[in-house]
């Protein structure tokens, strides 16, 4: 299997992405998560840029990295500045990273209407910075800003840039489409030139997602000749982002037969997509390739049957090689294969024939028509399933509930006070939340610690309001999903009312119902 060598520069290109940034603390940890991938090279950012990344470089010289070559990112001279005197190209080397990557002008049009600097002078400067960074040790990467605009241009005076960079010594040349806008034919058309002229030197590809083809602009160049791959998790950068490494790094390894990442690696894929989003404040995208939620997500009662006979049949890969998951939505257009497969978890005697199934698809049909929606709400569902097959008893009873919205004068604007009973024995208490919900929450749950103490290893982490008949106005039907988690699982589910507080108070009830019955349930089957 031949290498192609990952470059990630979420930490750089990825933070010129609208409304995200990172703290020191938070680019030491997608360093480590990215070090266990096995990433190659991460670019941590520009010495020069800021007091913050000066520090980061500081902070990674006490890393024990395993596999990964720390890099740091800057542009050739400035004009009219020799190059040992340059203050930003000093910085690059004072980073004490074991590369370096300098981007240079390739298109005469930016050389001489953004630079200011003639075409002959910004090739000297290319020369004297990548010849300067090399004597002093460095690995060499150069980046050939706008390059593919600049071939398209002025394909020999872009081509001069490429060769006075290796000329001066640099080690991996990255051709760059910086504007994001040519298509993958001509991204292939290119290399390929390119590497028919410059051979015996590593080429990369770097790719941003203006026009919604960077994955597949940085597939070609690689099925091209290109052996570097540059990309950021999830895709964050610039404008529309940049390649999605998520998406890039199973579909060479696992479908074009490249060795990538080591395969065991390739497992903690979407835990750390999922945590690079988390760091940066931004919901997933449950439709990524490969890492998002619905990847090996099927609804349709064909799909799913044939999927539990074979999952080739429509799963291209297998989901736990990428460190993701099947899931089987419930709805109305479930077929009895889907209900089986869940009945199984809970009573694994169960028949394919039992009555009982074809009751719960009714029951469905009968409830999705008021409403409610268990295709993201299976833990609504699996208990609905637990009431049918005699497996549930109420963990507690509400005796009343009363909450208190408060003008926002403080941080908390709701209180609620809540009586619930358990066996016979009754609890009593009040908390204040960021709403009204979030105070019912905090109340049910201060009240049943004293009967459930595990409860406080599980939390509320989404909550969702979807208003069903707009036209009625403030009396109008509202579903409501919760999602929850453990630590270890999440589950979401549902509640329906045309008051937003009942919908909410049932959500909450199926989410700790469920967690309690769950681990009774699982306990005895272990």
């Amino acid at each position: 299997m031949e290498k192609i060598y990952v470059y990630d520069t979420t930490l750089r290109d990825g933070t010129q992405g609208e409304g995200i940034a990172f703290s020191l603390d938070d680019k030491i940890k997608i360093i480590k998560m990215l070090d266990e991938l096995g990433v190659d090279y991460i670019e941590a950012g520009i010495p020069a840029s800021n007091p913050k990344d000066r520090e980061l470089f500081k902070k990674i010289a006490e890393l024990n990295l395993t596999h990964s070559k720390i890099v740091a990112f800057g542009s050739t001279h400035r004009i009219g500045v020799k190059v040992e005197e340059d203050a930003g190209v000093e910085m690059l080397i004072s980073a004490n990273t074991p590369v370096v990557a300098i981007f240079g002008k390739t298109w005469d049009l930016h050389v001489q209407e953004v630079f200011h600097a003639s075409l002959e002078e910004n090739i000297s400067i290319i020369v004297e910075t990548v010849s300067y960074v090399k004597s002093r040790g460095k690995e060499v990467i150069f980046d050939a800003e706008h390059f593919f605009d600049g071939y398209k241009h002025n394909k020999e005076y872009a081509m001069k840039t490429l060769l006075a960079a290796k000329k001066a010594g640099a080690d991996t040349i990255c051709l760059c489409d910086t504007n994001g806008a040519t298509f993958p034919d001509k991204i292939a058309e290119i290399t390929k030139e390119v590497i028919s002229e410059i051979p015996d030197i590593t080429v990369g590809i770097h790719c941003h997602n203006d026009v919604g083809t960077a994955v597949g602009n940085t597939l070609m160049a690689v099925f091209s000749g290109a052996r570097q791959v540059q990309g950021t998790i999830n895709g964050i950068g610039e404008r529309c982002g940049n390649s999605n490494l998520c998406t890039i790094i199973p579909n060479l390894q696992l479908k074009s037969g490249f060795c990538v990442v080591p395969p065991a690696s390739l497992k903690k894929l979407k835990s750390i997509s999922r945590k690079v989003y988390e760091l940066a404040n931004i919901v997933p995208d449950e439709r990524k390739p490969y890492v998002g939620g619905m990847a090996f997500a099927h609804k349709g009662g064909m799909h799913i049957d044939a999927v539990l006979k074979n999952p080739v049949t429509f799963e291209h890969v297998n989901p736990e090689d990428v460190g993701n998951e099947r899931r089987l939505l419930m709805s109305e257009m479930s077929g009895k294969a889907m209900v089986y497969e869940i009945i199984k978890k809970i009573d694994p005697d169960i028949s394919k024939d039992a009555e009982v199934i074809t009751e719960i698809l009714e029951d469905i049909k009968k409830l999705e028509k008021e409403g409610y929606q268990f295709e993201g709400a299976e833990g609504s569902f699996e208990l609905m399933v637990m009431k049918k097959l005699g497996y549930y008893k109420p963990q507690f009873n509400l005796e009343q509930f009363k909450v208190i919205s408060i003008a926002p004068t403080t941080t908390k604007t709701a209180s609620a006070l809540i009586k619930i009973g358990v066996d016979g024995s009754f609890e009593i208490t009040a908390a204040e939340g960021d709403g009204p919900v979030n105070a019912l929450d905090k109340a049910l749950r201060k009240a049943l610690y004293r009967f459930y103490p595990e409860l406080k290893e599980s939390r509320l982490i989404d909550f969702k309001v979807r208003v069903l008949d707009g036209m009625a106005g403030t009396a109008a039907l509202t579903r409501v999903l919760i999602e929850t988690t453990d630590g270890d699982k999440n589950w979401t589910t549902v509640g329906v009312s045309e008051d937003i507080i009942e919908a909410s108070w049932q959500a909450l009830v199926d989410s700790i119902e469920y967690y309690l019955l769950d681990r009774k349930i699982n306990g005895e089957n272990n």
